[in-house]
């Protein structure tokens, strides 16, 4: 099984694949790692403040935010 990119409780930048999400609401909190499964890529359930719900995102949909 390969390393996860992203840790638990790390701020990312989203940017879907599909243009689901406003411009403007990009960055997210990783909440946790889902199973991975077969060769498929690692998926991660995300979150962000302006949002009642949960996504879940591709690792490729996620880059690391700079540090402030």
């Amino acid at each position: 099984m390969a390393n996860a990119k992203f840790k638990v409780g790390q701020m990312v930048d989203f940017n879907p694949a599909r243009a689901t999400v406003p411009a403007s609401i990009r960055e997210y909190k990783i909440l946790r790692l889902m199973p991975h499964e077969g060769a498929g890529e690692r998926q991660y359930r995300i979150k962000t403040i302006a949002e009642l719900f949960e996504r879940i995102a591709k690792e490729s949909e996620l880059t690391q935010r700079p540090f402030a």
